[in-house]
């Protein structure tokens, strides 16, 4: 399935990821949470990140499990997950956890390209489009991840989009 050049690993680059794009498959994004992990999808050509789902995360072995089964559903190539950098662009306290959650993933599903991706205010980007849009509190409990996977890949497309 994957282009003979590309290395399966937990920290595929934007490069290696890129040689994905003539499969014309999309990425699966994560956003994950200590009780909830966001999901987007990318369209076939790499340009629209949607929103796609939140799982309740409970226990490391069922969240992963539905998240391969949502990048067999789908048919995703690759899995972007967002990396909580600091404003100065050192890692946040939640970045060994996240890098853990990858290694874990790794290990059951090698198979599957892994990338990060800085998610620096994502979320506060996602409360904001959320609060203007008139969303109320509870609501924006139940979505704002799924919001922040679509900013997060969004992002991550925008910045492949000028490779």
């Amino acid at each position: 399935m994957y282009p003979k050049t590309l290395l399966i690993n937990m920290e595929n680059s934007i490069q290696d990821i890129l040689t994905l794009r003539t499969m014309k498959h999309p990425l699966l994004a994560l956003d994950l949470g200590a009780k909830r992990i966001g999901i987007a999808l990318s369209d076939r050509t790499w340009v629209i990140a949607s929103s796609l789902d939140v799982i309740e995360h409970k226990k490391f072995t069922l969240s992963a499990a539905k998240i391969s089964n949502l990048i067999t559903e789908h048919k995703a190539c690759a899995l972007v997950i967002g990396l909580p950098k600091n404003m100065d662009g050192s890692n946040g306290p939640r970045v060994q956890s996240i890098k853990d959650f990858a290694r874990n993933f790794h290990k059951l599903y090698p198979d599957i390209p892994i990338t990060f991706w800085d998610e620096r205010l994502s979320t506060v980007a996602a409360e904001g489009i959320l609060i203007n849009a008139d969303v109320t509190r509870k609501k924006r409990k139940t979505v704002i991840d799924k919001i922040a996977a679509t900013y997060i890949l969004q992002g991550f497309l925008d910045r492949i989009g000028y490779m």
